[in-house]
């Protein structure tokens, strides 16, 4: 006759029980038998309402999914010979998807004769990095491949970031009065 170690719903020893035992049991309290630990000498069964434990599980696995981040990845192009203005406005752009906790792959395209001067290119990609220094980190450094070079930032945790220039009032010793400093 084959023998089972028997656990409660709750969690506790039951004891060694022949199997029919734990069937019958099973049965008398309306539960399913359910074995958890086939390779244990004896084999460890449990008694539980096996559909509230399938539900159960998948409302756990649907609330990690819903607490999970996703990690996107934004692209914004530039050009060497780029104007202020169209500067400003790819900046901006950078900013806006930091501020949303994207990561931003800058790519600096280089066409014809540019690419044998990629310090420009790469002053541009330094000037972008220190204006937005404040929302994102560069996480991978500006490098050179084929015609483009290519930066990846990622976003700074609000945490982390920066207050939004501190101003620290100081008061006047001679008047008495409060000044930005």
């Amino acid at each position: 006759m084959k023998e089972v170690r028997l656990v409660d719903p709750n969690g506790g020893q039951i004891g060694i029980k022949p199997i029919e035992e734990a069937r019958w049991l099973a049965s008398q309290l309306e539960l399913d038998l359910v074995e958890v630990a086939p390779d244990a000498k004896p084999p460890v069964v449990r008694l539980m309402d096996y559909g509230k434990f399938k539900y159960e599980q998948s409302v756990k696995a649907r609330e990690a999914r819903k607490n999970q981040t996703r990690t996107v990845i934004k692209e914004v192009q530039f050009r060497p010979k780029i104007g202020a203005s169209d500067f400003e406005v790819k900046r901006k752009r950078v900013v806006r998807f930091l501020q949303d906790n994207d990561k931003v792959k800058v790519t600096m395209r280089f066409r014809g004769r540019e690419v044998t001067h990629p310090e420009i290119g790469r002053e541009i990609l330094k000037k972008l990095r220190e204006s937005v220094a404040r929302f994102g980190e560069m996480e991978i450094a500006p490098k050179l491949e084929g015609r483009q070079m290519t930066m990846v930032l990622a976003p700074i945790r609000a945490s982390e970031r920066p207050d939004e220039e501190t101003q620290e009032v100081v008061a006047d010793e001679t008047t008495g009065d409060e000044t930005d400093k």
